[in-house]
């Protein structure tokens, strides 16, 4: 199977299970947890960078208090 072909199962199955009204709202649901998975991912990696250069500030402040 393809790509697409997987795509089109689960949308069928998807409105065999929980009909064509809930399809939609459960799109937007999918889809504001998808954004605040990415956001939270951003956000992740900023305190990530931030934590890292503090280190490196802190390891050669020794460095030089150790000169």
């Amino acid at each position: 199977m393809q790509g697409t072909e997987i795509i089109i199962v689960v949308i069928v199955i998807g409105v065999l299970i929980f009909g064509a009204k809930k399809i939609p709202e459960l799109a937007k649901t999918f889809g504001k947890a998808k954004g605040e998975f990415e956001k939270g991912k951003i956000e992740g990696e900023q305190e990530l960078k931030e934590f890292k250069s503090d280190i490196d500030e802190s390891s050669s402040d020794k460095k030089i208090k150790s000169d």
